[in-house]
């Protein structure tokens, strides 16, 4: 799974890197940097909608703000997104709460990196976990597979009424990564964020052909502190390397 992430870059970074079109506004622009993402956060992401009330219009992509959980249109109430921070790709298409999603609301996490936590012992030969921070070579964000949703609260009004919720594509980890765990996010090659993105794509296969597992070689990791175990613990030293583990 992927339940902890980086994400540090500045809007205007990601505004060059994703070719992002509408300058962020408001959520968008003031969220601060973060080393240690957690479930029902607010996180950036990628997307492309058409303007409103404009239905043949083209798509313009976004830097916009979600909370971390996909929430279905009609989920009662949006506790439920907490259990669905992930979508796993093998099911995506078919599962309710991501299948309308999946469809022709697609969107890209921007992550620096994201952590896994390893089953090993301590020197007494207790178990523990160790956390490993697993990020891209070449220092590039990492374009994680997502899916966006719009939920209306019954009882808000206006735009506060909205919530915009995402959720991360995962798949099986390759074999270098599949030590720290069975299942890694889903990454979007450059040359395929257009079509990933578009919500005119709407063909299920051809959906799946553009995304891959990170390509041997793409991803490293390195241990880091336990204090990234604690979702009250932030900023950088929390993916500062420690010393590999025997």
């Amino acid at each position: 799974m992927c339940g902890r992430y980086a994400a540090s870059r500045r809007p205007e970074d990601l505004v060059e890197e994703f070719e992002v079109e509408d300058p962020p506004e408001g959520p968008a622009a003031e969220l601060p940097p973060r080393w240690n993402v957690a479930p029902t956060d607010p996180v950036r992401v990628v997307l492309q909608r058409r303007p409103r009330g404009e239905p043949e219009a083209p798509a313009r992509r976004q830097l916009r703000v979600a909370r971390w959980g996909l929430v279905p249109s009609w989920a009662k109430d949006p506790s439920v997104g907490s259990r669905m921070i992930n979508a796993r790709v093998e099911t995506v298409a078919e599962k309710p709460a991501f299948a309308k999603a999946f469809a022709s609301r697609r969107c890209l996490v921007p992550a620096d990196g994201y952590y896994e936590w390893y089953k090993t012992e301590d020197p007494a030969g207790k178990p523990r976990k160790q956390p490993f921070f697993i990020h891209s070579r070449d220092g590039r964000s990492l374009a994680m597979a997502g899916l966006y949703e719009w939920w209306r609260d019954p009882a808000g009004e206006g735009e506060d009424a909205w919530l915009l919720s995402c959720t991360v594509i995962t798949t099986t980890a390759t074999d270098d990564l599949g030590h720290l765990h069975d299942r890694s996010p889903m990454l979007v090659d450059r040359e395929r964020w257009g079509p990933w993105l578009d919500p005119g794509t709407g063909d299920a296969e051809a959906l799946r052909g553009l995304l891959v597992p990170a390509a041997p070689g793409l991803l490293e990791a390195h241990p880091v502190s336990p204090a990234v175990g604690n979702v009250r613990n932030d900023g950088p030293q929390l993916v500062e390397p420690l010393p590999a583990p025997a």
